[in-house]
């Protein structure tokens, strides 16, 4: 076969691939300047390096609000000369983006008027209520007087976001631009949704030119004199003028330290580390969001800053440990927007649980089905069992209560809708050819497939989706117990064990000696070792002797990279460590592995996950662990393959460092004894010692320090608060 006719045939499946894959999102080329995002509430902004929007190619730049760019250009040039980048950061608490330039050489009638390196130029970006700040002080240490022009470039496109990630669109709304006064600036849109949406630009001091795309400022420096310059950008508050900069630089930054009180804090001997902690939770902290039935941490920027249904259960459970006010945030959001009624297009059936929710222009109009969709087979499954463990964290039963119905609702989907052949298994199709199709966390289009590769078809049961049913009806036995509702209580504890069994049937593969990774609308098993049978570990629910061979195939190299666990072992025909799903490796699902591990007592896997994934931590910028990374083999003196359009941060794996040191400390809640446990308590090598602060059960906590000793630990408690126990288990 010629070159020329395999090119043809990899661009024809590429085609094949976007169309199959309608919300693919493409990669067209590398990012000229590495990306800073921040985000605040439904407001982020995502800009380059030298802190400009639109200034370079290759990245989703732009101020967003609720799905919708409103500024897509924001550039600061010096005499229409970029400045020289010197370095920027962002600050340990994700408050604020620092950016230090300085000018180059700058020319007029071919004589140089100002040398290199003489200014210092300094920005300072962030984010507060629905308002970009930028302060940008400027600074000359040359010996003699510096005259020069700083302008600031700017425009605004009103884009959806999926027009941003590359959907095309044959019409678009009206937009408009006016001065506002010798400071102001608006940018103007009437969507076709009939919705108005406005960006109104401020400048302070007044520049000496102000047109509707450039403010420029004649500046004229002593030496050593210092000048600084504002720009606010605000998302629908044309008439209101923004705060004061300091000020509100300062507010922003008490409420984020206000927002962190109460929860769990770690130190340990480990500096590095500490590091991947501190950036894990400042992350976490910038991807909540306040909503009417409290925070609630949004997926991931720039694509997934929403409400995800799956990716918000699951950050929840991870953090359940440290903060148990995520999850009842997260529940009571979700129970909120339960499905009522059946929608084909949205994909939803009463009792369904909210997959993704959208506020833009696409979404309102149903170009696409995201205003609020519920195109995914196991949130349902997830909201019950986080209500469980959240239960069982907290005994708060007046949530629970609160929650009852949403919970009946959900296990009423589970038996019903959610099984549509009666089988006893969760199963999905989509319901629109708009929607997704493949509906687990593994949704790519080629996710799901056989052994020799061809895709499955028809109604869908992914294996780890039965687990989450499983674990999610003896919780919600335990619950309804609790609720003096026995009857109902006996009856979900039995339909758990009667889908373990049935379970065991259908998925195990004596061939392969492995789970199969799901069974398609024929009831073929899908015989591909895949990362969804670790996930069964995490639920409980496989017997004892095969959840071992299921555990010691995953420590082995062709699932362990050496980083973590693939999601598709290599040798498999749809292996690709470079793929979104088919051979990467994604952080939380190492995570949730890791928790199973434990619960199976396997501490030095969990131990050999926990240290592939710090390792790969260590290479990261900013040593955050994005949404995922490539799945190759570990070498020596080198680090992890990235993923170019992964996101970063995520919320679920901005919490895995977390979840990991919780699988490896064992820890557990029991709030009939006001005691907390320590089951098999294992560190890894690189941990000496972890102190845990303020870690709380009910009205009371404890600081309590965990130090290594080989494979034992000691534990000592340094301070209590309230009545409360603390005790090592050294058994199942």
């Amino acid at each position: 076969m010629s070159a020329e006719v395999v090119t043809q045939i990899a661009a024809a499946r590429a085609v094949e691939m976007i169309e199959e894959q309608p919300f693919y999102i493409p990669m067209t080329g590398p990012a000229a300047r590495p990306r800073r995002s921040l985000k605040h509430d439904d407001t982020f902004i995502v800009l380059d390096s030298h802190g400009d929007i639109g200034a370079s190619a290759g990245g989703p730049d732009g101020l967003f609000h609720c799905d919708t760019r409103y500024l897509a250009r924001l550039e600061l040039v010096l005499d229409d000369l970029q400045p020289l980048l010197l370095g920027s950061n962002l600050r340990d608490d994700n408050s604020a983006l620092t950016v230090d330039l300085t000018n180059p050489d700058i020319y007029r009638q071919g004589r140089i008027v100002l040398q290199k390196d003489m200014l210092h130029i300094v920005r300072t970006i962030f984010l507060w209520r629905g308002t970009a700040y930028q302060r940008i002080g400027v600074q000359n240490h040359g010996d003699r007087l510096a005259s020069f022009e700083m302008t600031v470039l700017f425009d605004s496109d009103f884009a959806d976001l999926f027009e941003v990630r590359g959907e095309k669109r044959k019409r678009r709304g009206t937009g408009s631009s006016r001065l506002n006064g010798p400071t102001d600036v608006v940018f103007e849109y009437r969507g076709l949704d009939e919705a108005e949406r406005a960006a109104a630009l401020h400048f302070d001091p007044r520049p000496s030119r102000l047109s509707v795309n450039a403010a420029t400022w004649q500046l004229e420096l002593e030496p050593h004199q210092a000048k600084s310059l504002f720009v606010a950008v605000s998302c629908n508050r044309p008439t209101l003028k923004p705060a004061r900069f300091f000020a509100g630089l300062l507010a922003h930054r008490r409420e984020m330290r206000q927002s962190t009180k109460g929860a769990a804090s770690i130190e340990t001997s480990n500096n590095i580390f500490n590091e991947v902690l501190c950036q894990a939770m400042a992350d976490l902290n910038m991807l909540m969001t306040d909503t009417p039935q409290g925070r609630y941490p949004y997926a991931g920027i720039p694509w997934y800053s929403t409400t995800f249904g799956r990716d918000g259960l699951i950050t929840a459970l991870q953090m359940l440990w440290i903060d148990p006010r995520v999850a009842r945030g997260v529940l009571r959001r979700l129970a909120h927007f339960q499905a009522k009624r059946d929608d084909a297009l949205a994909d939803a059936n009463p009792g369904k649980i909210l997959h993704e929710m959208r506020g833009g222009e696409m979404a309102a109009l149903r170009e696409v089905p995201f205003a609020q969709y519920y195109g995914s087979v196991d949130s349902t499954a997830l909201f019950v069992l986080l209500a469980g463990r959240y239960f069982e964290r907290t005994g708060d039963e007046a949530t629970l209560t609160e929650l009852w119905p949403a919970i009946e609702m959900a296990l009423a989907w589970i038996d019903g809708p959610g099984d549509p052949d009666g089988d006893g298994f969760v199963e999905y199709q989509r319901a629109s050819e708009q929607g997704l199709a493949n509906q687990g966390w593994k949704d790519s289009y080629d996710a799901i497939f056989h052994a020799d590769g061809t895709l499955a078809e028809g109604y869908i049961a992914l294996a780890e989706v039965q687990g989450y049913v499983f674990a999610a009806k003896q919780l919600a036995a335990r619950c309804a117990f609790r609720l003096r509702k026995p009857d109902q209580a006996a009856q979900l504890m039995a339909e758990a064990t009667t889908l373990a069994e049935r379970f065991e049937q259908a998925f195990w593969c004596d061939d392969l000696g492995f789970y199969a990774l799901a069974l398609d609308g024929a009831k073929r098993p899908c015989k591909v070792r895949t990362s969804n049978a670790g996930q069964l570990l995490f639920s409980g629910m496989i017997r004892e002797d095969r959840a071992r061979n299921v555990a010691a195939d995953l420590m082995r190299p062709h699932f362990f990279s050496g980083w973590g666990i693939r999601t598709v072992a290599l040798g498999e025909v749809r292996y690709n460590p470079m793929s979104y799903h088919d051979g990467s490796i994604w952080p939380h699902d190492n995570a949730l592995i890791a928790l199973g591990l434990a619960r199976y007592g396997l501490k030095h896997s969990v131990a050999h996950v926990f240290k592939g994934l710090f390792d790969a931590a260590t290479y990261m910028d900013l040593r955050r662990l994005p949404e995922l990374f490539c799945g190759f083999r570990r070498e020596k003196r080198r680090g992890p393959t990235l993923y170019p359009v992964a996101c970063a941060p995520q919320a679920w794996a901005s919490a895995t460092p977390f979840t990991l040191l919780e699988a490896a400390l064992g820890i557990e809640f029991d709030v009939a004894r006001n005691e907390i446990r320590l089951r098999n308590p294992h560190l890894p090598a690189f941990l000496n010692e972890v102190v845990l602060h303020d870690l709380g059960l009910g009205e009371s906590s404890v600081d309590l320090r965990v130090r290594r000793h080989g494979d034992d630990v000691a534990l000592e408690v340094l301070r209590t608060r309230g009545q409360i126990q603390v005790s090592i288990v050294l058994a199942r």
